[in-house]
């Protein structure tokens, strides 16, 4: 059951937490996790018109599911597409999106700035295929012109770039592309739906790796295709249920679950982001900050036109290499060394040796991923906290004594322990509290001072995180 749709168009948060909302007949408040592999039929005729698409129904969790459903209904709603499918993985839905509209003898052109796992599908595996394809510095209109001189089929890019937040003017791109006959396909995962929507600019397909803002947690992977509604029935559609990229339904609902906070997530992190690139840019051990809304980016004015905010992610380089930027990383002691992003936790990696290692020499060097080069993927920590980590580190980058790295959940349960062992060296608090226990105990004269004292001493040794169950009374 749902509830009647609302003729008034409704607002980013509200589309987070209500957007392609069902319920069952039991009329729950959550959406329902349907883990199922298969659905069954009141009658073979039933089966048949299934199959037939004379009749609606849910076939095989390959194909749909109902959760998948509210998930994919979520997207497009927030992404003001037609339709959308999701993925088992954002490079499944990269993969899809690509080699679903693509056949042999075909030309695609895209942005030298990639991801690389996409630049190798663009590079390597396209070709393979009988696929031509172009490589052309996304930030420069003119080698955007000169590609499209010739026929094209299709156009990847991506804005802000992975890793070095390089923007595309997405308006002129798009424009081009549709006189050359090409759709173009837009990776838009570092500035979620909520940051930019290239469909407003021209863009005709989007991908995202669900995996990042919208689960955000870093539980489960996922992907998410988004398109016309005839483009995603007709042409990806047959594509992903015979090829088997199904999405799990839990991880579906993970995600589904993830996207209601989405609005508050990205928005705290884009001002925590903003904050350590303007920190950064302070400092002598850094070569150069790379931040959408910062002035000194190249492209600040298109930053401006084209996204709301700067982003999550700050890109910089140090002075020293990779030298540098591993005593860096190692002294950190709050910001987790990984490669995954748009996570509530701040992570940072170095792209030469890690995400972009496959990436040729040349190429990393063109794309300007030094080997000083660090990508940071701020997260949902206190912005003070963030701030002090990094300047310790970038100290230690100085020449200051590096601090040993220790786990932060170490550091943690080390901080709460404190308190507990330093109780006892404060007998202040003990002593009143127990003065007053016999006086309230009056009425049971036949209690043990001992027993009296207990509570006080519990209260004097803050925090408690694990606290005695009150005794219960007798009847």
């Amino acid at each position: 059951m749902a509830k009647p749709s609302s003729d008034r168009p409704l607002r980013p948060a509200t589309l987070l937490v209500r957007g392609g909302q069902m319920r069952s007949n039991y009329d729950e408040t959550a959406e329902t996790l349907y883990l199922t592999s298969g659905f069954v039929y009141d009658s073979a005729r039933q089966a048949e018109q299934t199959f037939t698409g004379e009749v609606t129904h849910f076939q095989y969790s390959r194909f749909g599911n109902p959760t998948v459903q509210m998930l994919e209904s979520r997207i497009a709603a927030l992404e003001g597409a037609e339709a959308c499918r999701a993925t088992p993985t954002g490079m499944a839905a990269v993969h899809g999106a690509l080699l679903s509209h693509l056949k042999a003898g075909d030309r695609v052109v895209a942005a030298r700035a990639l991801f690389g796992s996409c630049h190798w599908i663009i590079s390597t595996l396209l070709p393979r295929y009988g696929i031509e394809t172009e490589f052309v510095d996304g930030a420069d209109l003119e080698q955007w012109k000169a590609a499209f001189r010739r026929p094209c089929q299709l156009v990847l890019l991506e804005t802000p770039s992975n890793p070095m937040l390089e923007l595309v003017d997405l308006k002129a791109v798009c424009d081009m592309a549709h006189e050359a006959g090409a759709i173009v396909v837009v990776d838009n995962v570092f500035a979620t739906p909520l940051l930019q929507k290239p469909m407003k600019f021209g863009a005709d397909v989007v991908v995202y790796s669900a995996t990042k803002h919208f689960d955000g947690q870093g539980r489960v992977l996922g992907g998410a295709v988004l398109g016309s509604k005839k483009w995603v029935e007709e042409v990806l559609q047959p594509f992903l249920r015979n090829t088997g990229a199904a999405i799990s339904p839990f991880n579906a609902w993970v995600i589904l679950k993830g996207l209601e906070t989405l609005h508050l997530r990205v928005h705290a992190m884009c001002r925590s982001a903003a904050a350590i690139a303007q920190m950064l840019e302070e400092r002598a051990e850094i070569a150069r900050v790379f931040y959408p809304y910062l002035a000194s980016h190249p492209q600040y004015a298109l930053a401006k036109q084209q996204m709301s905010a700067g982003g999550t992610l700050v890109s910089f380089a140090l002075k020293g290499g990779k030298e540098a930027a591993f005593r860096f990383m190692d002294a950190l002691r709050v910001i987790d060394i990984s490669n995954n992003l748009g996570d509530s936790k701040s992570l940072i990696t170095h792209p030469a040796t890690t995400t972009h290692m496959r990436v040729a020499a040349e190429e990393r060097a063109r794309l300007g991923i030094t080997d000083g080069a660090l990508r940071l993927s701020v997260g949902l920590e206190d912005v003070e906290d963030l701030v002090e980590d990094i300047a310790a580190a970038l100290d230690a980058v100085a020449g200051n004594p590096a601090p040993r790295r220790k786990p932060l959940a170490k550091l943690v349960a080390e901080e709460a322990a404190a308190p507990v062992k330093s109780a006892p060296v404060k007998p202040a608090p003990v002593k009143a509290a127990a003065a007053k226990a016999p006086k309230a105990a009056a009425p049971k004269p036949a209690a043990p001072p001992a027993t009296a004292a207990k509570p006080a001493r519990r209260k004097a040794a803050e925090p408690d995180l694990f606290p005695e169950p009150a005794p219960r009374r007798k009847r």
